[in-house]
């Protein structure tokens, strides 16, 4: 059974910065597609950024150029860097693990970016 733990979430001030991390339990890791996703209230979980095994990365158009996924495989853990955050940022967010098509989830991490 996998397990995700996030952690890094808080309260910032427009233009601030946070680093997310997500720790995982198991060893199919290095084998899984990584992702972060986040849900704010009233709105539709969303697809924030991935990282495929092999490293290829993706990015929601919202956060492009200034968010950063990334992974370590050593600490089976996923990073999300954010930068220069907005209020529109403010969400709860999730470690997503995919892999042989089944996802898990993590229990999710607040981040909150005020004006």
């Amino acid at each position: 059974q996998v397990q995700l733990v996030e952690s890094g979430g808080g309260l910032v001030q427009a233009g601030g910065s946070l680093r997310l991390s997500c720790a995982a339990s198991g060893s199919i890791f290095s084998i899984s597609a990584l992702g972060w996703y986040r849900q704010a209230p009233g709105k539709q979980r969303e697809l924030v950024a991935t990282i495929t095994s092999g490293g290829r990365l993706n990015y929601a158009d919202s956060v492009k150029g200034r968010f950063t996924i990334s992974r370590d495989n050593a600490k089976n853990t996923v990073y999300l860097q954010m930068n220069s955050l907005k209020p529109e940022d403010t969400a709860a967010y999730y470690c997503n693990l995919n892999i042989y098509l089944r996802d898990y989830w993590g229990q999710g991490t607040q981040v909150t970016v005020s004006s």
